[in-house]
């Protein structure tokens, strides 16, 4: 069976912990889950500080007892240490147009739209919470619009972002694309994003690691 030893330390609703989820999952490995409820600030609480200092989601304790952070580092770990199945391809172009479409939601779509930045909106500009879902979709509108112009237009697409495999750019995009129905974004203009979605979640290592599928979920 996999290795054991792994904790998740992370928040159901967190879109880079379900990131590692569908990672973890991909790759068969076992894990266990340590929650901190964001809206309540545990993450910034001095045990998990201990644990990362930014006081952000997820962490990921490895067996070795080491401490990994940020959710694109953890992915291109999990693909160093466990490369079977792979989630980014063989060829260096291929990888670098997969870490790009990953980049496009983890970089430019995703901290614009993190809880601290909206709850920044709300505390300190008063914003309402539908000036901050305008925000949200703004931002989300526009990183959904270049990347499915990429993929429809690529003949690197697939069932997947690249090809018939699940790389960590498709971990990327279901996360965000799950995120974004909670802010009644309309992704009908975007009908490749959509069918890899769709194609993604009909997979069991992704409905796994859905957000309402999870022990804190409750």
């Amino acid at each position: 069976m996999s290795p054991t030893g792994f904790t998740l330390h992370g928040f159901f609703r967190s879109s880079t912990s379900f990131r590692v989820r569908i990672a973890m999952n991909t790759k068969g490995l076992d894990y266990e889950q340590q929650t901190y409820v964001l809206r309540k600030g545990e993450q910034r609480s001095t045990p998990y500080l201990a644990i990362n200092p930014q006081g952000l989601v997820p962490a990921l304790k490895v067996p070795d007892g080491e401490t990994l952070t940020q959710s694109l580092a953890i992915l291109e770990w999990l693909e160093e240490r466990f490369p079977e199945p792979p989630i980014l391809p063989a060829e260096a172009q291929s990888r670098a147009r997969v870490r790009a479409l990953a980049q496009i939601i983890a970089l430019d779509v995703h901290p614009l739209n993190n809880l601290r930045v909206l709850g920044y909106l709300s505390t300190t500009f008063s914003a309402s919470e539908e000036a901050i879902a305008t925000w949200f979709r703004h931002w989300a509108t526009l990183g959904f619009e270049a990347l499915e112009a990429e993929l429809s237009e690529s003949p690197a697409t697939g069932r997947f972002c690249h090809g018939d495999e699940v790389t960590i750019a498709d971990i990327c995009l279901v996360a965000q694309s799950v995120n974004n129905r909670r802010f009644k974004l309309d992704e009908t203009p975007y009908p490749t994003i959509r069918g890899i979605v769709e194609t993604c979640l009909s997979l069991p290592e992704f409905d796994r690691a859905l957000p309402e599928k999870q022990p804190d979920a409750a």
